[in-house]
């Protein structure tokens, strides 16, 4: 399997070297060159399957001529070893032909646990192989940070850099990464906002020289692998409610547009999947584009559901990518353009081909709550604000009541304790037994100034698990 990059101008890449690599050196993201699909026959033959079985089908092609079979498949059983349900990604039915999947059974008790602790075990097999040390940069909105330290920090040759913005994730998510501690884990808390800290992980990617030749590795969804791990769980869904002799309709919670991009990719491999909902809060940039063909930049707010407090999407260019073509040139020019003006459109045969399968809405505070307590008082069942928005879009723009609808459950409830409360519906929520003491662990964590050569500095000065680069 070889990779390229959206934006026409880097090399392709196999998959170890696009593990390693994150960002393209032309500044775009990498995909596969062709992407694997699969026939109803073979898709229908994985009913029934292990999780871990199941993902090793679906993601075998990723990576064909980089990890022998039998190592991927040791690899891929390790990394769902630790998830707390026997089934890994349960689905729970809250009203008719509507069911969440539960994507928080996991280490940190969030999707991103799906991916990272994947990425973490990848990397460790491809650095062992290589001799090579790398350090990991990545930008969090609350739940990317803990699940890549998580992940990561058994990783021997690797130092994690996590940047998050300033007292603007939940106390749970904020504890869940500063508690990890380790000479190889550094948490940076910038006092600025996500788009911030995104902004200075792809400034550092696209000029490493701070960091004296070490190489700089990607957790973010930039990261092809993030991508990859999730596309599994759309299967794994899908084939528990009758694909692919029947097609599916999935309503996700999304900020960056990674996780909804990967349902995205399964459907092109040949899962039946008749609607994608994009459920966004009011920062609702990816709305703006699948309702009006407007994607720009506009005043970032804070909600109670901070994982998709983001203004910019950054996996977003992938799918405009393939909208226009797979013509690197094309989205190169777009992009830079975007950079400029803060704005962009597409053609309206581009947007209407995205709108077959797209709908959106953006949900605020008020309806976030709402739908928490509208939830709960007909099923008891307690959503943390993510999943609330996807229950809301999903019920706002459902097409076919006939066709299941499958909310991606994003995360535990006990993350964002403030909107449960301000919900009104008087659940106690506590943490889970691995993470009861949470509250009263040490915290370790930096806080810098929004200013990027600070952040590059201290990277370098505590590069070599604390020894300076």
């Amino acid at each position: 399997m070889r990779y390229i990059s959206t934006r026409g101008q880097a090399p392709a890449l196999n998959f170890e070297e696009v593990l390693l690599a994150g960002l393209a050196s032309d500044g775009g993201l990498y995909v596969p060159e062709n992407l694997p699909r699969f026939s109803l026959e073979e898709i229908a033959s994985w009913a029934g399957l292990p999780y871990h079985e199941l993902a090793f089908r679906v993601m075998k092609p990723f990576v064909a001529g980089s990890i022998a079979d039998a190592e991927f498949k040791a690899i891929l059983e390790e990394t769902y070893a630790g998830f707390t349900h026997s089934s890994i990604a349960p689905l729970r039915q809250l009203d008719a032909n509507e069911w969440v999947l539960e994507l928080f059974h996991g280490p940190t008790l969030a999707f991103k646990d799906f991916a990272l602790q994947l990425l973490g075990r990848l990397l460790d097999h491809v650095l062992a192989k290589r001799g090579e040390r790398v350090v990991i940069m990545g930008a969090t909105s609350g739940d990317t940070g803990s699940a890549a330290i998580e992940g990561c920090k058994r990783c021997e040759n690797v130092d994690i850099f996590i940047l998050h913005p300033h007292q603007r994730v939940s106390e749970v998510q904020r504890r869940q990464m500063t508690t990890l501690l380790g000479d190889n884990i550094h948490n940076i808390a910038i006092e600025g906002n996500f788009d911030d800290c995104q902004e200075m992980v792809k400034a550092s990617f696209a000029d490493q020289g701070f960091l004296k030749g070490t190489p700089l590795v990607a957790v973010n969804s930039i990261n092809w692998a993030r991508i990859m791990a999730q596309i599994v769980y759309y299967f794994h869904a899908a084939l528990q409610l009758g694909a692919p002799a029947r097609s599916i309709a999935f309503s996700v919670p999304t900020g960056n547009f990674g996780d909804i991009f990967a349902g995205y990719l399964a459907r092109n491999m040949g899962l039946p999947v008749s609607q994608l909902v994009v459920a966004t809060n009011r920062n609702d940039i990816l709305h703006r584009f699948m309702s009006g063909n407007r994607y720009d930049k506009q005043q970032l707010e804070a909600t109670l559901s901070p994982s998709m407090d983001i203004m910019v999407s950054s996996n977003f260019e992938r799918l405009l990518f393939d909208l226009h073509g797979r013509d690197g040139l094309a989205l190169a020019e777009l992009m830079a353009n975007f950079r400029s003006s803060g704005t962009l459109t597409v053609a309206d045969d581009r947007w209407t081909e995205a709108r077959k399968l797209f709908d959106s809405l953006a949900v605020n505070d008020e309806e976030t709550c709402a739908t928490i307590a509208e939830v709960f008082a007909a099923t008891g069942e307690v959503l943390d604000p993510h999943t609330a928005i996807g229950v809301r879009a999903a019920r706002e723009c459902r097409r076919s009541l006939a066709t299941p609808m499958v909310v991606l459950g994003t995360a535990h409830p006990v993350k964002f304790p403030e909107a449960v409360e301000k919900a009104g519906i008087g659940a106690t929520l506590s943490l889970p037994t691995h993470l009861a003491d949470l509250l009263q662990r040490e915290e370790r964590c930096t806080v810098l100034p929004n200013d990027l050569a600070a952040v590059q500095a201290f990277v370098s000065r505590h590069g070599k698990r604390g020894q300076p680069l």
